[in-house]
């Protein structure tokens, strides 16, 4: 039960291939306490290409591209999907049912492009400001992240009596997922703490920070949680912890 739920939840957050499983709710069950795992793999990713990049001295675009793509290549880009359409229904500015059948909508709008353009480009900015020293210390964050998400999975009401967010929360056996997750947000700050000092501290801060916001906007705006919702805030996470970490670099000089 237990490695079939670990294959759920990388069949589901990443495009890393798995041997087949039944998704049920037995299989299920226990799938979002792997969650983060998938962040500990982007994050040593980053790791691993920021030390290619010092090694072979790569052209600091090359390796703007490749602190950009690689959570995206391992992903398949599912929460960044999930950011689009929230974004595309909060410009919106329409009653909270309509905003959420915007979010079932599998087309594009043009607030959504905006949205994802400007994302990027201030992505690309910060990350290409970052110290070599703080990559490695901001690669912790994307396990915090998905720790994060996996608590509000548990714990946030679900917007809708259907989807993929209520259906991992309704099969998931709350109380030891939401242990797991607690342990793993508790790891994440005191190792990007000890790790990365100020700003271990600054990035700690800003996913913190994100949290409490995207609680805050889902209860206002949807009245609750869903997948995309939840992607939202997986990527609003990055975005911020990244400008975290400049912020810190800042601090200290």
């Amino acid at each position: 039960m237990i490695w079939n739920g670990f294959k759920i939840a990388f069949s589901m957050y990443s495009k890393i291939p798995m041997p087949k499983t039944v998704w049920n709710e037995k299989n299920m069950r226990y799938s979002m306490c792997f969650f983060p795992f998938v962040g500990a793999v982007i994050g040593a990713c980053i790791f691993l290409w920021n030390i290619l990049c010092r090694y072979f001295d790569f052209g600091s675009m090359l390796c703007l591209s490749g602190y950009l793509v690689i959570p995206i290549l391992i992903t398949g880009g599912i929460h960044l999907d999930g950011f689009i359409d929230t974004q595309d229904a909060l410009s919106s500015y329409q009653p909270q049912e309509r905003k959420l059948e915007i979010l079932k909508d599998s087309h594009i709008g043009a607030f959504a492009l905006i949205s994802s353009m400007v994302y990027f480009i201030i992505m690309g900015g910060v990350w290409s400001d970052l110290k070599q020293s703080s990559i490695p210390i901001l690669a912790i964050g994307f396990v915090l992240s998905r720790a994060l998400s996996g608590f509000s999975v548990v714990t946030f009401s679900c917007a809708k009596n259907s989807g993929l967010v209520h259906a991992f929360s309704d099969a998931a056996q709350k109380k030891t997922v939401r242990i797991v997750m607690i342990i793993l947000i508790i790891c994440s700050a005191i190792l990007l703490v000890l790790t990365g000092g100020v700003v271990g501290f600054c990035i700690l801060l800003g996913a913190m920070l994100v949290f409490y916001l995207y609680r805050h906007m889902a209860y206002k705006q949807f009245g609750g949680i869903t997948g995309d919702i939840a992607g939202w805030f997986l990527q609003s996470c990055e975005l911020i912890m990244a400008l975290s970490a400049l912020i810190g670099q800042l601090i200290i000089h």
